[in-house]
């Protein structure tokens, strides 16, 4: 594994769960009436915090561009899930509650799944998929259970919505993570004439837009808990399932080496929803008037 790489994507992991939780607090103060709308952006964008958390944001995407320009998605993707350490670590001062057998647990399982996956799957590159079904059916699923958890999310409102709408951005900004790549491929190959003429950077804007319309639409009906463990678990899952389907990486697949990645895997998942439900993770300030109010809508 590149030095670079792993520096790039921790780093890009440290902006990034720094900001979500910049974010969240912002974003719980919104007017409810923009649950699910572009509004809710235009309100946000007043808010000197919120701007100071997506900018934070926007740094960890550059830096995990670059991240995955350098290095296979399925390498990078494990090390980005790490941005909840971060967003633990800002919680962590804010609230000043201690880690305990919770907290050291769940950092343990993350930190070593992702390292069991990294070790055991050796990811590295290999010839894309030229075949556009095989993309399309890819992104295709992905885009099409990331709507039908909104869709969803929308009728349940504040009893599942947070978890589902985290759900689906981790999904779209998986696939973000791919077309980026893609993107940067493109641009190594011919330019900014060979970026500009493919769909694949207005893919990754349109895809980035929406997740983050998800993204501040879960921190403004809940705590930050019930929404950044499923968007940290849903996101390398999805670009590791789009960088093997269709970008080329390659894993070992022995059977020793499929229980090993399967179980680093599942360790980064359990890592995540202990740390998330951490008790130091902010819990927002939902009244219960904005609660009738969304139940209403």
């Amino acid at each position: 594994m590149s030095v670079l790489v792993l520096i790039l994507a921790v780093s890009a992991a440290c902006c990034l769960g720094f900001g979500f939780v910049l974010q969240q607090n912002a974003a719980q103060r919104a007017p409810l009436s923009d649950f699910l709308s572009p509004r809710l952006l235009l309100d946000l964008m007043q808010v000197p915090r919120w701007l100071g958390g997506i900018a934070l944001m926007v740094a960890g995407m550059v830096l995990g561009a670059i991240a995955l320009s350098q290095g296979e998605i399925s390498l990078v993707e494990p090390l980005l899930a790490t941005n909840l350490l971060f967003a633990l670590a800002l919680s962590r001062k804010q609230t000043r509650q201690p880690l305990g057998r919770q907290g050291w647990t769940g950092l343990a399982l993350l930190a070593g799944g992702v390292t069991v996956f990294i070790v055991a799957g050796e990811p590295r590159g290999g010839t894309a998929v030229s075949d556009p079904f095989r993309h399309w059916l890819i992104i295709g699923a992905m885009v099409g259970l990331a709507l039908l958890l909104t869709t969803y999310a929308k009728r349940s409102r504040l009893s599942a919505a947070p978890v589902l709408l985290a759900l689906a951005a981790g999904l779209l900004y998986g696939v973000q993570d791919a077309l980026t790549r893609v993107s940067g491929e493109r641009f190594a190959q011919g330019g900014l004439t060979e970026l500009v003429t493919g769909w694949q950077p207005y893919g990754v804007a349109a895809l980035g837009v929406a997740g983050l319309i998800l993204v501040q639409s879960a921190f403004e009906t809940a705590p930050l808990r019930m929404s950044l463990p499923a968007l940290t678990a849903a996101q390398p899952l999805a670009g590791i399932l789009c960088g093997v389907g269709f970008l080329g990486d390659r894993l070992r697949t022995d059977t020793g080496a499929l229980a090993w990645e399967a179980a680093g895997l599942a360790a980064i998942v359990g890592g995540i929803v202990l740390l998330g439900l951490h008790p130091c993770m902010p819990s927002g300030t939902v009244k219960p008037e904005r609660v009738q109010a969304l139940q209403r809508s």
